[in-house]
């Protein structure tokens, strides 16, 4: 129903399309103004940390489309919808993902996608080595990073069902775990590397895969066989965000008005 919404006006749903793809894109062009000044950010060239950069912006993209308006509990707990919500034969959290769901969130897949294809193209040379595991490990990085920010959306979701006006922490680590992700590890603090790595662990959504791709030791000096952890630490964080919404949705004792 949405999505016949959302394309009921063409020229509305492409001006939203084209806001979103441009207003992603605006990080990956400081980044190109960045390296017009410098050849490297620690250590990593241009076309690898467009990567990094696609990577992570695909990841967050899928998970945005896709449950996304999780984000919006907090509206729908003070309000009282989420009452409504709880007597349909429709399990809660597929209620809120699929709730004003916005295809306009398909320009941060596609400017995502079109940097990391840019990326593989200029990593001609490393790319020219790669085996048939490393295009699959490609694959499972984008695909493992969305599970990772579902389970993080899931989190922040269910938090608010306590908080109720919490979305900023939800986006600290979501959109703010993103930026993140777009800068290689070796230009932050080693304390603030393990933390997302062994604490929140973002750093599987690209860090540690694409250091296996780029041929670079991965952060924390990990074994090799850590690239491959990623679905493994996606499949863990989604069972812990889900045992953890399971409580918050059980807690729920309506507004009260």
């Amino acid at each position: 129903m949405w999505i016949r919404a959302s394309l009921t006006y063409r020229a509305s749903f492409a001006m939203a399309l084209l806001g979103s793809f441009i207003g992603s894109g605006l990080d990956f062009v400081a980044i190109m103004i960045m390296y017009s000044h410098i050849d490297a950010l620690g250590g990593y060239a241009v076309a690898e940390v467009a990567l990094l950069y696609g990577a992570t912006s695909l990841s967050l993209g899928i998970t945005e489309l896709l449950v996304g308006n999780v984000s919006r509990v907090g509206a729908n707990v003070r309000n009282g919808t989420v009452d409504t919500l709880l007597v349909r034969p429709v399990p809660v959290f597929l209620q809120l993902a699929a709730d004003r769901f916005a295809l306009r969130r398909l320009g941060r897949i596609t400017q995502g996608a079109l940097v990391m294809g840019w990326a593989l193209v200029a990593l001609g040379p490393v790319r020219a080595g790669w085996s048939p595991l490393d295009w699959l490990l490609l694959v499972v990085m984008v695909l493992a990073g969305a599970g990772i920010y579902g389970a993080l959306y899931a989190l922040g979701g269910a938090f608010q069902f306590w908080a109720q006006d919490a979305a900023e922490v939800q986006n600290a680590f979501t959109y703010g775990g993103n930026t993140l992700l777009q800068y290689p590890p070796t230009v932050f603090a080693g304390e603030l590397v393990r933390g997302v790595t062994l604490v929140i662990p973002l750093a599987f959504v690209n860090w540690v895969p694409a250091a296996t791709l780029l041929g670079r030791d991965a952060p924390l000096d990990l074994p090799g066989f850590a690239a491959w952890l990623s679905p493994l630490v996606a499949a863990a964080a989604c069972c812990v965000a889900a045992l953890v919404w399971r409580a918050a949705v059980n807690s729920y004792r309506s507004t009260g008005s």
